[in-house]
């Protein structure tokens, strides 16, 4: 009817007899914002209207909150933490020394954490291992144990996915873990600088507490794991594909860690290919 008439689609809508239906004009907009949280349901207003505004929508952060408000998605109330490190142990600590770095590239900067995961009947932990510049999570490992063979798995996922360059710091809590003779002399064997967060001071890691909380609220509080192949199966995707991959980072520009690393290399690449020309 429009395009017979030639009116346009607003003069159309406004001119229809009153009391008539008139259409949603936040339609399509509710539908790509509700898809959004269906998918990153943890996500709030900055991160939902920069996804949008990744995907076409000129929206501004008002208009995301109303809507967001009106069809009942904004956050869940977070819960608390619990931290769990057993550092009351006779073996050697180290220095912390990532405290003073300024991070300007990937593979800087290792930080490493473990938590627990609640099953239905038992606990398993996690251990991880991120890239503290682009926020990757590069190595980890889930198991039933404490003992330092899990966060020594995480650490030979990361050093198989990743390049060691020369002055890589790997920094954690001083656990026993991660204080043991085989973690300290794998990371050693490798040329990694050991450092470890004061005594008393959980803000040293900050980062990867950060992590943490994150995979608590948007992953694991949100999951019955009947045991640990399904937590595994379960935790495998968000981490892979939905944290690296998807999830914004506001630190990051609102990019996704591996969306950010490739945006990074390429920028290297220029830069090499203009210094280059140059000479």
């Amino acid at each position: 009817m429009i395009e017979l008439t030639e009116l346009s689609r607003s003069s159309f809508y406004r001119h229809q007899a009153d009391g008539a239906p008139r259409p949603d004009a936040d339609m399509d907009l509710r539908d790509a914002l509700q898809r959004i949280a269906l998918e990153m349901p943890s996500y709030g207003r900055p991160r939902i209207t920069a996804e949008l505004r990744r995907r076409g929508w000129r929206v501004n952060a008002k208009r995301v909150y109303r809507l967001m408000r009106e069809d009942n998605l904004l956050c869940v109330r977070r819960r608390g933490f619990v931290v769990t490190t057993d550092s009351e142990h006779a073996l050697p600590v180290y220095p912390n020394v990532a405290r003073q770095m300024v991070l300007t590239d990937v593979d800087q900067l290792w930080v490493a954490d473990i938590t627990y995961v609640r099953l239905l009947e038992e606990f398993v932990f996690l251990a991880v291992i991120l890239d503290a510049f682009s926020r990757r999570v590069i190595g980890w490992e889930l198991d039933g144990t404490l003992e330092a063979r899990l966060p020594l798995a995480a650490l030979r996922m990361a050093l198989a996915r990743r390049t060691v360059s020369p002055g890589l710091v790997h920094h954690s809590d001083r656990g026993v873990q991660y204080a043991s003779h085989e973690y300290t002399d794998l990371l050693k064997s490798h040329g990694i600088q050991i450092s470890m967060s004061r005594k008393g001071n959980p803000w040293d890691n900050a980062a990867c507490e950060s992590f943490l909380k994150t995979l608590k609220y948007e992953e694991v509080y949100r999951s019955e794991y009947r045991d640990l192949g399904e937590a595994r199966a379960s935790i495998r995707q968000f981490l892979e594909q939905v944290y690296n991959r998807k999830r914004l980072h506001s630190a990051l520009g609102y990019l996704p860690p591996v969306e950010f690393e490739a945006h990074l290399a390429a920028k290297r690449h220029e830069e090499a290919a203009t210094r280059q020309l140059g000479l």
